[in-house]
């Protein structure tokens, strides 16, 4: 268990915190939420001792240990990731380390042999003995294949430093886990592995995340973080939100009856204060004004963009036609022969653990790269394309404002006309004349959607567009993604948004190919073709192991 009391964090005069008083009990897992700059990651960094408060305590219940998801991925370069997942519970990895140091003496003595002795039943009592197949079973279940296992951290990728920093977090049954975005950069295979790990797991979650499906799938409560308090509600992200908007609307229906008594009470105080005959009454009624307080209800800080792309055209029957697309990327063949058409109603989703082809078959689709010979594509003559590309960075490399940006990709140059596009991007009055070099991630996702929005195109395609936004944003692009009404191609690690947007779902495999299927992706995730896909990817392993 774990225990904020009285907790404050003030940054000069500005308070981040304010009196937080609240426990986390074993056998729950515990959403944390609120707005941008709200302080979730803050008070992470608060329970996990790394931040010390400005007042009040964190108490850790004795004896219980407490892991946290590394944030620096270049922490353990130089670790094997076997290695790096088992330090996870440090204390083990330290008595591995001395066993295999006293065992390697030369001149072992006597009391190397008794220290070696008290170490080896230490060691027994963590369960030591399996702790190389504990974390090889974590690494696996991420997706990190066991040719890696004894890599060395430096050498290998973004995403699969993420998981192995995730299987460290998760390694030797910690008593209190905090977790930081752990979805980020995972695929959608290495999520539903890590909901159904943290659903069976009994001990106390904390975690931050923007992943609205992941937060309903894993969550017993939900903590609120708004106006420096946090409030408790028990359920998960779904039951918090129509909680909470609940509470609002019964406390505006509170105010409303309270309005209604007050005018009834000063209509007869003004009607009767000068009657003799009535003054007592009207006294009262003043009196019973008096004593009326309005419920103070503070609207959320929480503000959410006007995502709204809307087409100029409407697009006609013939979208795409892809025949025999293959890409081959240093001597690999990442896009095996793709053939598709796309219908005038389709909305796809691109699923699948190889990112680097699904970045491909946009750059390729958006004329950036070359499909190898023999490949063709087309697109319809009704068509316009507007493309949310995974690494924008390029453009915001330059010196002009936010306004400026914008406009020069707008047909109709009014400047109030642009602003309205960034006004709906939270971009109002003063913000339009920022410099875009100095945005944040979330703000210049945002200008990218300004930029979609402002084209009028008819087919959108986005690659991993919820990277670096908040929820509120993300809710606003999942709005946005549904109400349009042109043709859609995205990939996307929100489960959330494959499932509400996409009627159609295309996977590429490990091996380039192609599975094309009119479905939800939740049905796609139950259909036979996955469990073809299992059969295949097993087919290698002796049936005893496959038990």
């Amino acid at each position: 268990m774990i225990t904020a009391s009285n907790v404050s964090l003030r940054f000069g005069k500005k308070a981040l915190f304010e009196d937080v008083n609240i426990k986390f009990t074993e056998g729950n897992c515990y959403g944390l939420i609120g707005a941008n700059g709200a302080g979730k990651s803050t008070f992470l960094r608060i329970l996990s001792g790394e931040l010390e408060t400005t007042t009040g305590t964190v108490i850790v219940t004795p004896g219980q240990r407490m892991s946290v998801l590394e944030q620096d991925h270049f922490k353990y370069d130089d670790q094997t990731v076997l290695d790096t997942v088992i330090m996870g519970n440090q204390r083990l990895y330290d008595i591995m380390q001395e066993k295999d140091a006293l065992y390697a003496k030369p001149d072992f003595s006597d009391e190397d042999g008794i220290r070696a002795s008290e170490l080896e039943a230490e060691f027994a009592d963590m369960n030591g003995w399996e702790a190389e197949s504990d974390a090889a079973s974590l690494l696996n279940g991420l997706g990190i294949e066991e040719d890696l296992h004894y890599a060395v951290m430096g050498t290998l990728n973004g995403n699969e430093k993420v998981k192995v920093l995730l299987a460290r977090a998760l390694f030797g049954n910690p008593d209190i886990l905090l977790m930081d975005e752990p979805t980020n950069h995972l695929d959608l295979d290495a999520i539903a592995w890590l909901e159904e790990w943290l659903i069976n797991f009994d001990n106390t979650v904390i975690v931050v995340s923007h992943d609205r499906y992941f937060l309903n799938k894993v969550c017993t409560y939900i903590a609120d973080i708004d106006y420096g308090k946090i409030q408790l509600y028990a359920g998960n992200y779904d039951f918090w939100y129509e909680s909470s908007q609940l509470m609002i609307r019964q406390m505006k229906e509170a105010n409303r009856k309270k309005e209604e008594k007050i005018k009834e009470l000063q209509e007869f105080i003004r009607r009767f204060s000068a009657n003799a005959s009535k003054s007592k009454q009207a006294t009262s009624r003043k009196r019973a004004l008096e004593k009326i307080e309005l419920d103070d209800i503070r609207p959320s800080s929480r503000k959410y963009p006007y995502i709204d792309f809307r087409p100029e055209r409407t697009i006609g029957n013939e979208v795409l036609m892809v025949e025999h697309l293959s890409k081959t990327v240093n001597g690999v063949k990442i896009l095996d022969d793709l053939t598709f058409t796309l219908g005038h109603d389709d909305k796809i989703a691109l699923v699948g653990g190889n990112e680097q082809a699904k970045t491909m078959l946009f750059k390729i689709l958006m004329e950036e790269e070359e499909p190898d010979e023999g490949s063709f594509f087309k697109w319809g003559v009704t068509t316009s394309r507007a493309y949310f590309p995974k690494d924008y960075s390029g453009e915001f490399l330059n010196d002009l404002t936010i306004a400026e940006w914008l406009t020069q990709y707008s047909e109709i140059k009014d400047q109030t006309y642009v602003r309205g596009f960034l006004g709906r991007m939270l971009f109002a009055g003063d913000d339009g004349d920022k410099k875009v070099k100095v945005l944040s991630g979330g703000e210049k996702v945002r200008c990218m959607f300004s930029k979609m929005m402002i084209s009028g195109a008819n087919v959108l395609l986005f690659d991993e567009p919820t990277n670096h936004l908040d929820m509120e944003s993300i809710t606003a692009l999942n709005n946005g993604m549904i109400k349009f009404p042109g043709v859609m191609i995205f990939s996307s690690r929100d489960h959330q948004i494959v499932q509400t947007t996409a009627n159609r779902i295309m996977e590429i495999l490990p091996d380039g190919k192609l599975i094309d299927k009119i479905t939800t992706y939740d049905e796609y995730l139950e259909s036979d073709i996955m469990a073809r896909k299992r059969t295949i990817y097993t087919a290698d392993i002796p049936e005893d192991d496959q038990m």
